[in-house]
C-alpha cells in the first residue's frame, strides 16, 4: 500500500458503506492515555475476565497489525425512537438488541468501507494491509473514537457525538495506509451535567467517567453466565429489563439530538411480534441466532425474567 489515502478518499467510502461518521487517527500507545489499570485493579470487570487478558494489544492496537500506521473509527446510528408491531419491547429489552446482530452487520458495512479505499485484495495482500474489527479484538474502541474526533465518552463511559448521541455501534479499522490528514481528538462535553449518575438505579456509575460495570444491569443480563445468580443490588434496581439497559442513555441531554436509523438492519425482529416473556416461555435458542440476544440465550433471558420479578 503506497498511496497516501484523503479525506475525501475516507469520506466518500462512508458514504458508499451507508454508515454515519468516521474519524482516523495515527496509532500510538495509549498506556498514557487509557484507565484500563485502574479499571481492572479495581475489579470493575467482574466476572468479564477477558478484559484483563492481552492488555498490551488493548494499549497499542500495532501490536495486532504488523507495520499497521493507522486506525479508522466508524459510528453506525441504530437510534429508533420506538418499536411499531411488537409488544412492548421498549424499557425491556435494550435498543441496540430490537434488530439483527450488529457484529455481523457492521463488519459487512466495514469490509465494503475497506474495499472502497483499498480495492479488491488477496486474501494474503489483504491481511497485510487492514484489519476490521467489531467487539470481535482487544481493541479500545470509545477511547480511539474519541482520539479520532468522533466524540467523548461521558460520564457514563458510553461515547457520545455532538451530531447523533450516544445511540451507536462502532467498528476499527486498522491499516498501514498513511492518510494525508488527521483528525483531531473530540473534546468533553459533558460539563456539569449529572444526569446519567443521577438516573442509574444500582448506582454503577460511581464517580464521573468510571463504571463498576458488575453493578450494572446490563453486565448482569447479559455478561453472567445462565446458571449465575444476578446478584441483589443489581436484581433491586432491574424494573422491568430483560436484557441490557438504556437508562443512562435515555437521559443524557445530548441524545435530543438522535434520529432515526436510515438502515434496515437495525429494525425489531419478527420475534418480538410476541411479548418478551411470550417468546421466552415458547422460544428456543435457534429463534436467536441472527440477535444480540444469543448471547444469554433462553436460559439466561429465563434466568433475568425470574430475577426481575424477585425484584419486584
Amino acid at each position: 500500500m503506497n498511496r497516501t489515502l484523503t479525506r475525501d478518499d475516507l469520506e466518500q467510502a462512508v458514504f458508499e458503506a451507508r454508515l454515519d461518521m468516521a474519524g482516523v487517527a495515527r496509532i500510538d500507545d495509549l498506556s498514557g492515555f487509557a484507565r484500563l489499570d485502574e479499571w481492572l485493579k479495581l475489579g470493575f470487570h467482574g466476572e468479564m475476565d477477558y478484559m484483563a487478558r492481552l492488555v498490551e494489544k488493548r494499549l497499542d492496537p500495532a501490536l495486532l497489525l504488523e507495520n499497521a500506521v493507522s486506525i479508522i473509527v466508524v459510528f453506525q446510528n441504530y437510534y429508533q425512537h420506538s418499536s411499531p408491531g411488537t409488544n412492548s419491547i421498549e424499557g425491556v429489552i435494550s435498543r441496540y438488541a430490537w434488530g439483527q446482530d450488529y457484529h455481523t452487520r457492521l463488519k459487512d458495512r466495514l469490509y465494503r468501507l475497506a474495499i472502497s479505499l483499498f480495492g479488491e485484495l488477496e486474501p494474503s495482500e489483504r491481511k497485510q494491509t487492514y484489519r476490521v474489527f467489531v467487539d470481535s479484538a482487544p481493541v479500545m474502541e470509545k477511547v480511539w473514537a474519541q482520539i479520532a474526533g468522533l466524540g467523548w465518552q461521558g460520564k457514563h463511559t458510553n461515547l457520545i457525538t455532538r451530531e447523533l448521541g450516544s445511540w451507536g455501534f462502532l467498528g476499527v479499522i486498522l491499516t498501514i495506509a498513511e492518510f494525508d490528514e488527521y483528525d483531531e481528538p473530540a473534546l468533553d462535553h459533558c460539563g456539569t451535567c449529572t444526569a446519567c449518575i443521577d438516573a442509574c438505579p444500582t448506582n454503577a456509575i460511581v464517580e464521573p467517567y468510571l463504571l463498576d460495570a458488575a453493578k450494572c444491569i446490563s453486565y448482569g443480563t447479559i455478561e453472567l453466565k445462565a446458571y449465575q445468580e444476578i446478584p441483589a443490588e443489581i436484581r433491586s434496581g432491574m424494573g422491568d429489563w430483560l436484557f441490557g439497559c438504556d437508562i443512562c442513555q435515555d437521559v443524557c441531554p445530548w441524545n435530543r439530538f438522535a434520529e432515526e436509523h436510515q438502515t434496515g438492519d437495525y429494525v425489531p425482529l419478527d420475534l418480538w411480534r410476541k411479548t418478551p416473556e411470550e417468546f421466552i416461555g415458547s422460544g428456543d435458542d435457534a429463534d436467536l441466532r441472527n440477535s444480540p440476544l444469543a448471547r444469554p440465550g433462553i436460559a439466561g433471558l429465563k434466568r433475568n425474567l425470574d430475577s426481575r420479578n424477585v425484584s419486584q
